[in-house]
């Protein structure tokens, strides 16, 4: 399913995301924004901290996207935290609704970047980690982090 662009120029990732889920799928998708949205989206005034997607009515929507008001935008600013819709193809969308009732998968926004002037969001299917999973994850980076150092010291 991943159908990522290789020139991008990146706005913002969600680190976060790859710390509280597994993630299995990417796929980058369109969003639909206002005009200011886009001047604030470039300026990189976009927080992916408490988003997440959700597929309504046979529509993918993302919530929790944090878009500043952009600040020469009078009265043609929108709500910064407004529900925007996401653009897939309808095969994309039952296939991403169909594993997330089945499976519990989650849908992340994890990056939000520049493609030929239009902004795009790659989401990812992840399943959520554990308590245990976080700690043996950072178990296993110590690990790989102190066998490095000591490689390295001779």
């Amino acid at each position: 399913m991943s159908n990522i662009s290789e020139h991008k120029k990146m706005i913002v990732q969600n680190r976060n995301a790859y710390h509280d889920y597994f993630i299995d799928d990417k796929i980058e998708c369109g969003i639909e924004l206002f005009g200011t949205e886009v001047k604030s989206v470039r300026q990189g005034n976009v927080n992916l901290k408490q988003a997440y997607a959700v597929i309504e009515g046979g529509e993918c929507f993302v919530s929790g996207m944090h878009i500043s008001p952009y600040e020469h935008g009078n009265i043609f600013n929108r709500d910064p935290l407004r529900k925007r819709k996401l653009l897939l193809h309808k095969k994309e969308i039952s296939k991403l609704f169909a594993e997330v009732k089945q499976q519990g998968m989650t849908l992340v926004p994890l990056e939000v970047y520049l493609v030929k002037g239009r902004v795009k969001v790659l989401l990812g299917l992840g399943k959520g980690k554990k308590l245990y999973d976080k700690r043996d994850q950072a178990a296993e980076r110590d690990a790989k982090r102190e066998i490095d150092r000591q490689l390295k010291q001779g």
